[in-house]
């Protein structure tokens, strides 16, 4: 015959119930694991003692930094340069003669220096003693409008402006090579050469107290009353 059993000796009916129980333990220690907080004591300890240390980091005497040493000079080297010529001939020199009043004594003649000649066609810029004209810039200017025509056609036109005209005084104080170098056109310029064409003498340049030619350039304006 086969043993038989009661339903509450069989333990296989509560599987099920240790199964639940098992997996609820499992659950809570797990929870407990992850929940569970670590305190760090570290805030509690006195570092008062570091404090110390750091003083006695900061507190580093400066060293001394010895200065770089001074540089090395190099002393010129000597070269020696054969000659290039050798003296064949010695020039032997008697200190012993007597000098006499027969003796003769050679002159040396020093020649004088000749001097520059000066181009007198030499046309100066500049120069030590300026060329005025005779009466002074005034007297001039006064010259030239009384001269002065004023151009028929730069009337019509009301051309007005500056022509300025370039000319060498020369030597004895006359004006020659008289042109106009920048001018307004409308018979203006042509006019300004005329009137200073006929201008009197002026008072010629010098350099080094003699006279020269000079170059000059002078404005003449063209104004409508």
């Amino acid at each position: 015959m086969e043993p038989k059993k009661t339903e509450k000796a069989d333990l296989g009916n509560k599987s099920f119930l240790f199964f639940s129980i098992g997996l609820t333990i499992s659950l809570l220690l797990a929870i407990m694991a992850f929940t569970h907080r670590v305190y760090d004591d570290t805030s509690a300890k006195d570092l008062r003692s570091n404090t110390a240390m750091n003083d006695e980091i900061l507190d580093v005497p400066p060293t001394e930094q010895l200065p770089p040493p001074p540089p090395k000079i190099q002393q010129p080297q000597i070269i020696e340069v054969p000659d290039e010529k050798k003296i064949e001939e010695e020039i032997e020199i008697n200190m012993d003669t007597e000098v006499t009043e027969q003796t003769k004594v050679e002159e040396i003649q020093i020649q004088p220096q000749e001097e520059e000649k000066e181009d007198p066609n030499q046309i100066f810029l500049v120069v030590e003693e300026t060329a005025l004209p005779v009466g002074g810039y005034p007297a001039f200017y006064d010259y030239i409008a009384k001269k002065l025509k004023y151009p028929a056609q730069a009337r019509r036109m009301a051309v007005e402006g500056k022509v300025f005209v370039e000319f060498v005084i020369e030597r004895d104080g006359s004006i020659t090579d008289v042109k106009a170098i920048k001018g307004i056109g409308a018979g203006c310029d042509e006019e300004a050469v005329r009137v200073l064409q006929s201008a009197p003498k002026w008072k010629p340049g010098k350099q080094r107290g003699k006279p020269v030619r000079q170059r000059m350039v002078l404005p003449i304006a063209f104004k409508l009353g």
